[in-house]
């Protein structure tokens, strides 16, 4: 896949064209606290921006209309919601607005209207230019706090801040969550002595607020997608196997064992006689105890032979192959859906994790991760790809819930907002989000001889099946990279989905 799929082959040298230029601590690699280099620099300083902006200087018009489609146009111009019916995506936005900044610095005393580009903007909404502004001021401020420039900082984000809403468009509320974080990036910088850490426990949030999580997952179609195609790939390796045993290392709500428990049971002309679910982690036992109880009453229900294991950890490398009761008889797999990531940070405890799991020698593991690369060491790198993975998670949380809704708001401010501060506000060990896309997790998993499976017909099936179902459906996208599948919004990658076994 090409859209958002960055080329990393760059060095240094063409980050310091002065096409985007920052002051010179910020083009050295932060110190960060991680022992491993694959995870430590999985993205050269500011690749994944030249290829999503900074390449439309070359020659814009070109880059412009490729950047517009789908619907083909003369190069001078966009479609708009005017002319086409169509709303622009946020990604579009976001996009025109990265332009603009890229224009605005060749620019003196010139106004828009007469830089030799501005025939890019004709067509658009008033409001599709205020959020186009809104994003190019949002760059310009980013800017500034990289160059250290904290009272011209200051000045862009409180013009940012009369623009931006917590209760307003899509582009209106992921810049109010990048505004936030960009002030406390700048009071942090700006002031002497240690700055105060932030603790964020994202699991934990996640396990606490079961309805919140379990509503936004029946209104978002990739979420559904992601889970009953996850659950297919398990399946396609368990299938025909009296007794299966599945380690979850991300159990939370459970959704996707309600899932495997209908898709094992209702195999044709085969009856299943037990599954058993080991939910793994390192804390929040009473959360994971109440989800095995709700399990259970489901096991019950479809008159399924179940048992719930828990296996909690004060610290993940005390994690072994013991503690698992693994019986030879079941066909054993690992199922990790947003289970790896919140240890990238910790190398070792993800290192011993996998051996492990090698240990006991999986039919398969299946994993979902973040489709996004937010582990660089350079914080504007971070926030252009933060931007726009999280522009196209609040596009979708405006096609598929209401402006209203109590769940949509919980979501953006607990979970995206903290998310978005964790990733451009916080430094070094502080920084608790981190992803990596999955040409790192090849490269990491490669260590441990793992190979990654083609996922059949079936599992592909599963997700698009699922996307028929929501009216809001349509904007789900799907990718193949490599044997992996890409699920997007409107194109721009959300989550990657891939089955591994060992070799």
């Amino acid at each position: 896949m090409e859209k958002l799929s960055s080329s990393y082959e760059e060095n240094d040298s063409k980050n310091k064209s002065g096409r985007f230029s920052f002051s010179a601590e910020y083009d050295q690699v932060e110190h960060e606290l991680l022992n491993d280099a694959l995870f430590k620099d999985t993205i050269p300083l500011f690749g994944s921006y030249e290829h999503k902006m900074l390449e439309l200087v070359d020659d814009i018009e070109s880059q412009y209309s490729e950047l517009i489609k789908p619907r083909a146009r003369s190069h001078d111009h966009v479609a708009s919601s005017d002319e086409s019916g169509r709303k622009l995506s946020t990604d579009e936005l976001i996009r025109l607005g990265g332009e603009r900044f890229i224009q605005s610095r060749s620019m003196t005393d010139m106004s828009i209207s007469t830089h030799p580009y501005a025939d890019s903007f004709l067509g658009l909404s008033d409001q599709e230019l205020k959020d186009v502004q809104l994003i190019e001021n949002l760059l310009l401020s980013s800017e500034k706090v990289a160059q250290q420039e904290f009272e011209r900082a200051s000045n862009l984000l409180d013009w940012c801040d009369g623009s931006s809403s917590s209760t307003g468009n899509p582009i209106q509320r992921v810049v109010y969550y990048f505004l936030k974080a960009l002030r406390e990036k700048t009071d942090k910088k700006s002031r002497t002595g240690p700055g105060n850490k932030h603790a964020y426990d994202m699991g934990g949030k996640i396990l606490s607020a079961s309805s919140t999580a379990v509503s936004v997952y029946q209104k978002l179609p990739f979420f559904q997608a992601g889970n009953f195609s996850g659950v297919q790939a398990l399946v396609d390796r368990v299938s025909g196997s009296r007794r299966v045993h599945v380690i979850d290392l991300a159990i939370r709500q459970g959704v996707q064992t309600m899932i495997l428990m209908q898709a094992l049971s209702s195999q044709p002309d085969f009856v299943i006689k037990h599954l058993k679910i080991t939910a793994v982690g390192t804390g929040h036992e009473q959360q994971i105890k109440q989800t095995g109880d709700r399990l259970k009453s489901f096991a019950e229900s479809i008159q399924l032979s179940f048992s719930f294991n828990i296996v909690i950890v004060e610290d993940m490398l005390d994690f072994n192959k013991d503690l698992l009761q693994i019986d030879p008889r079941e066909a054993l797999g690992v199922y990790s859906a947003y289970g790896l990531w919140s240890m990238i940070a910790q190398p070792d405890r993800l290192e011993s994790l996998m051996k492990v799991i090698k240990s006991i020698n999986p039919r398969v593991m299946v994993m979902c991760e973040v489709a996004a690369n937010l582990n660089s060491p350079n914080f504007v790198n971070r926030l252009i790809e933060a931007l726009f993975y999280h522009g196209a998670v609040f596009d979708s949380l405006e096609d598929c819930m209401d402006r209203e809704d109590e769940n949509r708001s919980i979501l953006e401010s607990i979970y995206l907002g903290e998310g978005i501060r964790s990733i451009v506000a916080s430094d070094g060990a502080e920084r608790a989000i981190r992803h990596v896309n999955i040409d790192v997790w090849r490269k990491f998993f490669a260590r441990f001889g793992m190979k990654e499976i083609e996922l059949t017909m079936s599992t592909l099936y599963q997700a698009k099946l699922m996307m028929g179902k929501f009216s809001c459906g349509s904007s789900c996208t799907f990718d193949m990279d490599g044997k992996s599948v890409i699920i997007g919004w409107k194109g721009t990658p959300i989550k990657c989905l891939s089955a591994w076994e060992f070799s």
